[in-house]
């Protein structure tokens, strides 16, 4: 008599695979070490001094040089992929994003999603899936907390799914609601840092062209995530990308967003940690060769509750491709976007004051 054969492989979660309320335990927990912090100013280029000197962090009062916050997003975010973005079209966007207690070498993150809402699209051929995924460190403490909805390929066009669910996220981070790390301003060093710009020099409505660009290889992109272990097949299979519309694959949509931060550094050199996401999306796809670039805004600025060595500011930052931002491209009054922009992020960014 034979045996029927199962595989042992995955093929992933298609659309139709997913229910609201379903949670996963995602696989694989990452033990980061000094060898990442050097591989993510390799990939990026960050000059940020809190994630670069261990004697400038020891003086506000941390054991060492914590993790660059984007390299957080990037291990947190490729643990969820297996389950909930390999068989993505796209990432779409974030929202309620909060960074917790600052991870330092040694420590060792695991994640966990929970899948708030699901809504096929009018095409039948795929959807979009909201979860909400959460990272922690070796001591059960919250490390990342956040929302993002990708749009998923259906296994089976015709596959029947339930009726939509579309989770409604809170519009932005409250400022009390930021986590500060246990750090104090006192000693903090405007020479080292880079910029003698602090929480008081900005004001809202104003713009900063950050000026510098920085191309975007695709070997780059293609280490970023083997780097983060994100398998997502939009990114690293060329031989897939070609059957997609856009006929080669795309960049991996964190790395655009890691450069835009690094470049931000350029008028935003103390703003030493990023708190909180409120809103971002993916606004076009990014390829190896686009050159990216990007200004700011000042959205809002906000005192901290029991802090007065610390204050946020809330930044809108624009990424665009081959177009310099001076003239800072973005919305136009019908409200579509300038066709360079590829990104546009709204986060809250702490920064010391006098």
């Amino acid at each position: 008599m034979s045996k029927e054969r199962k595989s042992k492989t995955e093929t992933g979660n298609f659309f139709e695979d997913f229910t609201v309320g379903q949670a996963f335990r995602h696989a694989t927990p990452r033990t980061l070490t000094e060898a990442d912090a050097a591989l993510n100013i390799g990939l990026y280029g960050s000059r940020f001094a809190i994630n670069s000197s261990d004697v400038f962090a020891q003086a506000l009062g941390l054991p060492r040089a914590p993790l660059d916050d984007m390299a957080v997003f990037h291990v947190v975010i490729g643990k969820t992929v297996s389950d909930i973005s390999v068989n993505a079209v796209a990432n779409l966007g974030y929202a309620e994003f909060r960074w917790g207690v600052p991870v330092f070498p040694g420590d060792t993150l695991s994640v966990s999603s929970k899948v708030l809402g699901l809504r096929e699209n009018s095409n039948k051929q795929s959807g979009v899936v909201w979860v909400r995924s959460t990272g922690v460190n070796q001591r059960a403490e919250m490390v990342l907390d956040y929302v993002r909805w990708v749009m998923v390929h259906k296994r089976d066009h015709a596959a029947e799914v339930g009726a939509p669910v579309v989770p409604k996220p809170a519009p932005s981070v409250a400022p009390a609601d930021l986590i500060v790390p246990s750090m104090s301003m006192l000693s903090y060093d405007d020479e080292a840092a880079g910029s003698p710009h602090r929480w008081e020099d900005y004001e809202a409505g104003e713009k900063i062209d950050h000026v510098s660009g920085i191309t975007l290889e695709d070997s780059d992109h293609m280490f970023s995530t083997r780097l983060y272990q994100n398998t997502a097949r939009v990114h690293f299979d060329a031989h897939a990308g070609k059957s997609t519309r856009f006929g080669r694959r795309l960049a991996y949509g964190g790395h655009v967003i890691s450069l835009a931060r690094a470049l931000s550094f350029n008028g935003l050199a103390n703003g030493f940690r990023v708190a909180a996401i409120n809103g971002g999306s993916h606004v076009g796809p990014t390829f190896g060769g686009d050159t990216i670039y990007a200004w700011s805004e000042i959205l809002e600025k906000a005192s901290l509750p029991g802090r007065s060595d610390i204050g946020a500011l809330r930044v809108r930052t624009i990424a665009a491709k081959d177009h310099p931002c001076s003239d800072f491209p973005g919305k136009g009054a019908d409200g579509k976007y300038h066709p360079a922009v590829v990104l546009d992020l709204d986060y809250w960014l702490l920064m010391p004051r006098r």
